[in-house]
C-alpha cells in the first residue's frame, strides 16, 4: 500500500502561535497543511483567505493543501496561486464547470483537487478523472471544525479507490472531517491516503497527537 500522510487543519490552529505550532508539525514529519477557505455562502461558517494564507507562506516548507469552500471559486484561482498554494481543491458543488476550473488551476503550475459533500454521490467525479490530482471526500458537512465522523461515507471512497486504481492516475484521496485515532484506520483501510485532522492534531499535545494517528494507521 502506498504511504498515508497526515494533513493538519491550520483551521484547529493557534494563530497567535502559528510559527511555533508548524515548526512543531515539521518536527513531527508533517508534509501538507491543510487550510480550510470559507466565505460564509457555500458554507455556513468564514474562516480566512489569501492573505492570511501569504502571511503564513515563508513560516513553513509544508506543501499548502488549500481547501476552497466558496461559491464559484474560479473568481480566486489566480489570488490563491500567487498566496503560495500548492494544491488547490474546489467543491464541484462550488461551480458550473468543475472541469475547466481544474484546468485553469493546473495551467497555473499548482495541483488541482475537487471535493464532495456528503450529500454528493462519488459518481459525478469519474468523469472528472483525467483533470484532478486530488479527490476529497468530506466525512462531516463542510464549514465547521469538531464534527463526527460520518463511517457511511467510506462506501463512497472504496468507490474512488477502486476507480483511481484502474485509471493508473497519480490522484491523491483525501478525507477530511471527524479523523483521529480511531477513525483514521477506517478511512486507510477504505482507500484514502491523505488524511486531513484538525482537533485531534491541535487540541493539547501536537506531537503526541501526531505519534498517536501514526500509530493508529501503521
Amino acid at each position: 500500500m502506498e504511504k498515508v500522510y497526515i494533513a493538519p487543519s491550520a483551521l484547529s490552529a493557534d494563530f497567535g502561535k502559528a510559527a511555533e505550532q508548524f515548526k512543531l508539525l515539521e518536527e513531527s514529519g508533517i508534509k501538507y497543511l491543510h487550510l480550510d477557505v470559507m466565505d460564509g455562502i457555500f458554507v455556513p461558517n468564514i474562516s480566512f483567505g489569501q492573505v492570511v494564507i501569504k502571511s503564513l507562506r515563508p513560516h513553513t516548507h509544508m506543501v499548502f493543501d488549500v481547501h476552497l469552500m466558496i461559491t464559484e471559486p474560479e473568481r480566486y484561482i489566480d489570488d490563491f496561486v500567487k498566496a503560495g498554494s500548492d494544491y488547490i481543491t474546489i467543491h464541484y458543488e462550488a461551480t458550473k464547470d468543475p472541469a475547466a476550473v481544474l484546468d485553469m488551476i493546473r495551467a497555473r503550475g499548482v495541483k488541482a483537487g475537487v471535493s464532495v459533500k456528503p450529500g454528493t454521490p462519488a459518481e459525478v467525479l469519474l468523469p472528472l478523472i483525467d483533470h484532478a490530482d486530488m479527490f476529497l471526500v468530506m466525512t462531516v458537512e463542510p464549514g465547521f471544525g469538531g464534527q463526527r465522523f460520518m463511517a457511511d461515507m467510506m462506501p463512497k471512497l472504496e468507490a474512488l479507490r477502486k476507480a483511481i486504481d484502474q485509471s493508473g492516475k497519480d490522484i491523491i484521496l483525501s478525507v477530511d472531517g471527524g479523523v483521529d485515532p480511531v477513525t483514521a484506520p477506517v478511512a486507510v483501510k477504505a482507500g484514502a491516503r491523505l488524511l486531513v485532522a484538525g482537533s485531534s492534531v491541535f487540541k493539547g499535545d501536537i506531537q503526541g497527537n501526531i505519534k498517536a494517528l501514526e500509530k493508529a494507521i501503521g
